[in-house]
């Protein structure tokens, strides 16, 4: 197990579960989540870099191999009811599972038991948004058992191509998938809380819906750098100042060595 976290600052009024003792111990008191909601994780860069495209595993080398962010990762997964990644998330981690038993495996039976409290299943359910281009059949956590959200010109060609264990569902028409109707469709199948673990277009797309409640950010403190490669920000595809003001509150402010864990509101 990591050392426990340094708690810096949070809000007195933040809801806070019955969690295991190991879990309160190691993050310096309980978490909990407003139901329902839509919450973001994302680790970035010291200058503000999420994602490096084709780069393997570009998210634990943004967060400079940080066993902390990752116990953050597993911990806020692990109050989720339902994940919600994109086919470009899923073709950039072609062993992802998106389990919580996987994102920090030393603290997986507590993680388990705070999903047993909250009368939870084991896992979350997986939910991967698509309108059905870039999806790739044979990635194996389509043979476990996902949902995968589409469009209804997608629904037919995606079910007869996925595996059986896969249910698609088509939420809308048109030529991408709404967010908003996806999110609305989780919530029907009893997903109250919502973690999108997608990338920074996506994330881009359920801010500018407005869809987002909460952002976990982790600020690591690696230096990426910028070329002329692409190299993506936190909040990719959509312009949002001047027209849109989007601004966080910050909840929690946390430090693990030389890293920064920030909970900001986002409603």
């Amino acid at each position: 197990m990591i050392e426990p976290f340094t708690v810096l600052a949070e809000d007195d009024d933040l809801l806070r579960w019955d969690v295991p003792t190991a879990l309160a111990e190691l993050y310096g008191g309980a978490i909990g989540l407003d139901e329902p909601s839509v919450v973001a994780n994302f680790v970035e860069s010291l200058d503000g870099v999420v994602a490096v495209p084709r780069l393997p595993r570009s998210h634990a080398i943004l967060g400079d191999e940080s066993d902390a962010d990752r116990f953050v990762l597993a911990l806020v997964r692990a109050c989720a009811d339902a994940v919600v990644v994109g086919s470009g998330t899923l073709l950039a981690s072609p062993q992802g599972t998106w389990r919580i038993d996987r994102a920090y495996p030393p603290a997986a039976k507590d993680l388990r038991e705070l999903r047993a409290r909250r009368g939870r299943p084991e896992q979350p359910q997986l939910a991967i948004v698509s309108a059905g281009g870039s999806l790739d059949p044979a990635h194996p956590v389509l043979e476990t058992g996902a949902l995968v959200l589409t469009t209804e010109a997608a629904g037919p060609r995606l079910r007869a191509a996925l595996p059986g264990a896969t249910e698609v569902v088509a939420v809308n028409d048109g030529d991408s998938v709404d967010l908003a109707t996806a999110v609305e469709v989780l919530r029907s199948r009893g997903c109250s809380i919502v973690l999108t673990e997608a990338g920074p277009s996506m994330f881009g797309s359920f801010v500018a819906a407005g869809l987002v409640d909460e952002l976990f950010l982790t600020v690591s403190p690696v230096l990426a750098g910028r070329a002329a490669t692409a190299r993506l920000g936190l909040v990719e595809g959509v312009e949002l100042v001047p027209q849109t003001r989007v601004a966080g509150r910050l909840r929690s402010v946390r430090t693990h060595g030389s890293h920064l864990f920030l909970r900001y509101s986002l409603r």
